[in-house]
């Protein structure tokens, strides 16, 4: 028994040192830290291109409190959503067009250090999938078309190329770079339609490639009508080319380009635990004016005003009749604060089908190939932002209501503040109207279906002129900028200013413009229909 025992020991010996010896090169590194993931095991589940994409997802609208800095103390000011109750820096801040350049340089930081550089490391991983490469395209004109519509020219198409200096893209450059990116995107998606190995990754549409092609469609809809008035051959040729794609838009609410993050929405940090934003008064007028039903879905009831839902004008400074910051803030702080349907969510809405819908309402007045009726996508686009927010039966009396109008503005607090409407636009389609009076009903329930979207809702606004916003109550931009036009852009950033001193200097010739808020983007051609 024991020779039995001993060559039975010495066979398995044998064998264990065979296999080990055969299986040696796949037990590298056997003796490597646990806890660590080796670049074979991240190249094998494709995590070494799939995890840079939490990042962006997370900081194209972002996922913390410097979503402060990043767009509520800039875009949702100016694009009329909101307003906070506390006069920053005894009244001299982004909200009276003293702009704060510590403030507005997270803009810049954010995008280009948690988005642009995990692109461009996608972009050099992208031999592991064209697929994930061709979704990061994607992304990289939604993150970046959001800061040339911000600041101009921005460096785009150079990322990356110099470690000491950035050469800037005009805008103009960056929108055919952001056309040239869609289609280098779609083409690559379109070969492989069906694959499923982005769905680990994919924050948005759970791996579905079908979506993601429905949103470069609509996202090419997005920037043709952003340049309609500036360029009208290259809108209508991008336009009717997202319209012919036989992958489709955007049309449903579940199609909603949505970061489902799962973490707790930055608006509710700002408005709810610091109380630094609240209901912005030209939204009271539109949405009151109109008995709009997804109200008490957007704010809460105010404090100031029992039972009604109340905002603030923008621009307020710090009134003489207040000793600091903290005692106005006090009066202020019980104006409306954002819907728990908002603040409680754990997602981000970057663009919504109701969106979708009025872009193809404008796309129809301005005759392009594949619209469709510009009235039928009008109403469809104001029932698709009510089914979203649960008001869908409410739908059809909103649609053909003819008679209720924005209400004037009345502050509960201090009476100088109080203004007239600045329109009687209605809601009901009318086919008689000028097509100049038909975009005015189009932006407007564009603008209010958008919410809390402030950077879409300023960028809108500033193309347009709609839907017609209250002017800020005090304007110290030194007069850089027109109190009724508005303020246009935010100048280039303090860091920029700093560590590529050259390419801002660049960048300024490409701007047409001094370098402040009053100069115009290439696209803002302050025209008409």
């Amino acid at each position: 028994m024991k020779n039995i025992h001993k060559i039975y020991v010495l066979i398995m010996l044998g064998l264990f040192s065979l296999t080990f010896q055969s299986c040696k090169k796949d037990f590298d590194g056997i003796d490597d830290d646990p806890n660590q993931i080796t670049d074979k095991q991240l190249e094998t589940d494709l995590q070494i291109i799939g995890s840079k994409f939490k990042p962006v997802f997370e900081n194209i609208y972002e996922y913390s409190p410097v979503f402060q800095l990043q767009q509520n103390l800039n875009a949702d000011i100016y694009g009329g959503y909101l307003t906070p109750p506390r006069p920053f820096r005894a009244g001299q801040n982004n909200n009276t067009y003293n702009l704060v350049g510590s403030w507005n340089n997270h803009i810049w930081v954010v995008a280009y250090s948690r988005v642009m550089n995990n692109l461009k490391k996608i972009e050099e991983l992208k031999d592991y999938s064209n697929n994930f490469y061709a979704v990061s395209l994607i992304l990289k004109v939604e993150a970046m078309h959001r800061v040339s519509d911000i600041f101009g020219p921005i460096v785009y198409s150079n990322f990356g190329q110099s470690s000491t200096s950035s050469t800037y893209d005009s805008q103009e450059e960056a929108y055919n770079q952001f056309f040239a990116d869609l289609d280098e995107a779609q083409n690559i998606l379109s070969q492989d339609i069906d694959g499923n190995k982005f769905t680990k990754f994919d924050m948005v549409y759970g791996g579905d490639y079908h979506k993601w092609m429905k949103f470069a469609n609509s996202l090419r809809l997005r920037l043709a009508i952003r340049i309609a008035m500036v360029d009208p051959a290259k809108a209508k040729l991008e336009g009717e080319k997202a319209l012919a794609n036989p992958e489709g838009l955007i049309e449903s609410n579940s199609e909603s380009f949505i970061v489902k993050g799962n973490l707790t929405h930055p608006l509710k940090t700002i408005c709810c635990a610091w109380n630094d934003t609240r209901m912005n008064a030209s939204l009271e007028s539109f949405m009151r004016g109109y008995n709009d039903p997804r109200l008490p879905h957007y704010f809460k009831e105010s404090t100031v005003s029992p039972g009604e839902i109340k905002g603030i004008r923008g621009g307020l400074p710090l009134m003489s009749n207040y000793t600091d910051e903290l005692a106005q803030k006090a009066d202020y702080v019980g104006f409306s604060t954002i819907g728990d349907d908002i603040v409680n969510s754990t997602y981000i809405q970057l663009m919504t089908a109701a969106e979708v819908w009025f872009l193809k309402a404008e796309a129809a007045l301005r005759g392009w190939n594949g619209a469709g009726d510009a009235q039928t996508n009008y109403e469809t686009g104001i029932s698709k932002s009510f089914s979203q927010y649960g008001v869908g039966d409410a739908a059809p009396a909103y649609i053909s209501d003819n008679t209720s109008t924005p209400m004037n503005y009345v502050d509960p607090v201090n009476n100088s503040n109080n203004i007239n409407a600045l329109t009687n636009v209605t809601i009901v389609w009318d086919n008689s109207a000028s097509n100049e009076e038909k975009l005015e009903k189009i932006i407007t329930q564009k603008w209010i279906a958008m919410f809390p979207e402030g950077m879409e809702a300023w960028s809108e606004f500033r193309r347009t002129g709609y839907p017609k916003l209250f002017p800020v109550v005090s304007n110290q931009s030194g007069g850089t900028i027109d109190t009724n036009i508005q303020i246009r852009r935010l100048p280039f950033v303090i860091s920029e200013y700093s560590t590529n001193p050259d390419g801002v200097a660049g960048a300024v010739t490409k701007l047409g413009g001094p370098d402040n808020g009053g100069t115009r983007l290439w696209w803002d051609t302050g025209s008409n229909f």
